[in-house]
């Protein structure tokens, strides 16, 4: 069976948190919101648990964690939400970077379409963002901006703790799409100044269809003015109604309880697994896409000289799972926009493929370096 290296688009879960799942849905299957037994009040507490862990990671209040499906909902929450304040106020203007997922990235555009302006900003060659870029462009008119913490294409890391403290104490409310970064790279989550947050638990080890929105609360507690997106019950504070997934959340604490004990350990075998890559590959012409002084040491995104990507997927399909990009992006064959943004030419940006993993992943590049050759 193929060497899955494609845990930027999903990690496997945690057979440990897998264990927690099973046991909920054996177990503990009320409604979270039911109040008259306490099959619901059983379930409600094991939400409750999953939100505080969550808080006490992030080092936020519990009452600021509001559960969602992922990233994906959780950034249109943060950014959509405040399509009505922004008509209001007049206060329309929003920045973000081209890199963004496209979670963001179609956000944007509908803002665009309902007359908001956004500031699109590319990085360099290096694949990040200068915080001086995004504060240039901030006015009286700015209500938001919106940037991730890592990029999923190339696991570079951009300056949200500058861009942070730059908007703290302003009337520019800051967003990071936190997606990649949760679970790795906690301690720069917990001393970022941001206004909202956007988590998911398929990234670290946790199940599909299950994240989270931080709303942080001011000096006078009050909440950036995000308007629900969804209408049908009083669910999570009112921000998102439906029936809690009371599975889905226990595995998600569990999952963000474990890399949050574990980062340190993981992020060294990591580390690790790059260099032996890098030694695999060693004489080989190549050249790696962004600035490794800024990337994860689980990723990377590299060009191999007159190698098409699409080769590699064809011809190595049995032996390894990676991808050119982001899974957002993999229905379609175009070049990657986050590759593009960065300046780099179209060939290079045909060569590029991705490869992430966890401390978890043991693999020989061997056939990987003999395809190339054999292209070569």
């Amino acid at each position: 069976m193929a060497v899955y290296l494609d845990y930027n688009a999903s990690a496997p879960v945690d057979p440990r948190v897998l264990d927690r799942m099973i046991d909920v849905y054996r177990l503990h299957y009320g409604n979270a919101d039911s109040r008259t037994h306490t099959y619901g009040t059983d379930a409600k507490e094991i939400v409750a648990e999953s939100r505080k862990t969550i808080a006490e990671i992030l080092k936020v209040d519990s009452t600021d964690v509001i559960f969602t499906s992922g990233s994906t909902e959780s950034n249109n929450m943060a950014i959509l939400g405040l399509l009505e304040y922004a008509l209001e106020t007049g206060r329309n203007h929003f920045i973000t970077t081209a890199i963004e997922h496209k979670s963001v990235l179609e956000a944007m555009k509908y803002l665009q379409s309902k007359g908001c302006v956004v500031d699109y900003i590319c990085p360099d060659e290096s694949g990040r963002i200068k915080a001086s870029q995004v504060l240039e462009l901030v006015t009286d008119k700015t209500l938001l901006v919106s940037m991730m913490h890592v990029n999923s294409e190339t696991g570079i890391i951009q300056p949200i703790e500058e861009v942070g403290e730059a908007l703290a104490g302003t009337k520019t409310y800051f967003h990071v799409d936190g997606t990649q970064g949760f679970g790795k790279l906690n301690d720069a989550l917990r001393n970022t100044k941001y206004n909202m947050l956007s988590i998911t638990a398929h990234k670290l080890g946790g199940p599909q269809g299950v994240g989270a929105l931080i709303l942080r609360r001011d000096k006078t507690y009050r909440r950036p003015p995000v308007k629900p997106l969804l209408f049908g019950g009083q669910q999570e504070r009112g921000f998102r109604p439906g029936t809690t997934p009371v599975a889905l959340v226990a595995g998600f604490g569990m999952a963000a309880k474990l890399c949050d004990q574990e980062a340190a350990m993981h992020m060294k075998k990591c580390q690790e697994i790059k260099d032996n890559f890098l030694k695999a590959i060693e004489s080989l012409n190549y050249v790696v896409n962004g600035d490794q002084q800024y990337c994860l040491p689980n990723t990377i995104n590299i060009s191999f000289t007159g190698v098409d990507a699409e080769g590699y997927f064809v011809s190595l399909k049995d032996e390894y799972a990676f991808s050119n990009g982001s899974a957002c992006n993999s229905g379609s064959h175009a070049p990657s926009y986050v590759l593009t943004a960065m300046g780099l030419d179209e060939k290079r940006v045909s060569e590029a493929i991705r490869i992430s993993w966890d401390a978890n992943v043991k693999a020989d590049f061997s056939s990987l370096r003999r395809y190339v050759e054999s292209v070569i």
